[in-house]
């Protein structure tokens, strides 16, 4: 791995029981992130909330620019501290926005796994993929003569063929979906109860997307994982997320059962990427293009920031920011003509 992702891995200690499925396991409650543009700064991440469940797949999906990535990566310290400005990042009893660069480290890989997007940029080129992934086992204290054996079985896990042969290939040696396969094995050896996945399958081909996400299925359920994926694809979370929450420009639009935001939106940003995806719209069998530019965060319009897209949009809209509300039981709609988006 890069330095700065390899130096906060730390491996497994024993640790409290993980919670019963469904229980929950992380909440990201009213998270607020300042970054500087030109000479001011801008608020790009706006009051976002959600929960991710012992045992279950949580998708944060929208545009690129939407706040999907740097929303997950502000969960284990990934910003500059002074970025994030509010908010409370519950890990089982622990606001981790508070908690000391020590303590981040030791939840980095250990509690929580991270794969990144791009493994060729994540990962150290001039490194054997073996010898990173030993890496984190041995800052965790295991011995070197088990650090070997220990590599070869998370290699074998993740499904990399003649793994005694691949440990000891340097990054640009593998096809992409191999590099991706060890990513998630660095994640895995650590052992932890939660992955974040941003973006895992963005840059491989359909065949191979596919059977990273069953991959990463079979794990999650196999060893008692919860995951948050990150991606922009709407047909990637159909298939693989148990709940779903929706950004624009750096806020929550929608969030509920990935099922029903799918197939039944609250929230116009979603019907319209849901039916930009024929394979996931309920409704035609033709794409219908979103139309216009994402939102800028650093300039978002008045009132709605989806409103300039919308086809329902109202004065109101253009003056009244929506709040986030429950428009039926688990259903949560940022708009404030949800109940008419259904058609």
């Amino acid at each position: 791995m890069t330095d700065q992702h390899s130096a906060t891995v730390v491996a497994p200690a024993a640790g409290d029981p993980a919670p019963a499925p469904g229980a929950p396991l992380l909440r990201v409650e009213d998270l607020e992130v300042v970054l500087p543009s030109g000479a001011t700064t801008g608020t790009v991440i706006d009051k976002v909330s959600f929960a991710v469940d012992a045992g279950r797949t949580t998708g944060l999906i929208g545009e690129s620019g939407s706040g999907k990535t740097m929303s997950a990566m502000s969960i284990v310290g990934l910003l500059p501290p002074e970025a994030v400005t509010s908010g409370r990042v519950t890990w089982r009893s622990e606001d981790l926005l508070t908690a000391a660069p020590r303590r981040l480290r030791q939840v980095r890989g250990r509690e929580i796994g991270v794969i990144f997007q791009d493994p060729l940029a994540a990962l150290n080129p001039i490194q054997t993929v073996g010898r990173q992934i030993g890496e984190i086992l041995r800052r965790g204290g295991m011995a070197r003569q088990q650090v070997r054996v220990r590599v070869l079985e998370l290699l074998d896990r993740v499904g990399i063929p003649d793994p005694d042969q691949r440990i000891d290939v340097y990054p640009h040696e593998l096809s992409g979906g191999m590099r991706q396969r060890v990513m998630i094995a660095m994640a895995l050896a650590g052992e932890p109860q939660l992955i974040i996945a941003d973006e895992p399958t963005t840059a491989l081909d359909v065949t191979t997307q596919a059977r990273i996400l069953r991959l990463l299925a079979d794990l999650r359920e196999q060893e008692h994982l919860a995951l948050l994926l990150v991606s922009h694809d709407l047909r990637v979370m159909a298939h693989v997320a148990d709940d779903v929450v929706v950004m624009y420009a750096g806020r929550v639009a929608e969030r509920g059962p990935a099922r029903e935001v799918l197939e039944r939106p609250r929230h116009p940003y979603t019907r319209a990427l849901a039916n930009n995806v024929p394979a996931v719209s309920t409704r035609s069998a033709i794409a219908e293009p979103l139309q216009g530019a994402p939102a800028n965060p650093f300039e978002r319009p008045a009132g709605c920031a989806f409103h300039p897209r919308c086809p329902l949009a109202q004065d109101r809209c253009r003056t009244e920011v929506p709040v986030l509300r429950e428009v039926e039981p688990g259903r949560f709609s940022a708009c404030h003509r949800a109940e008419e988006v259904l058609p």
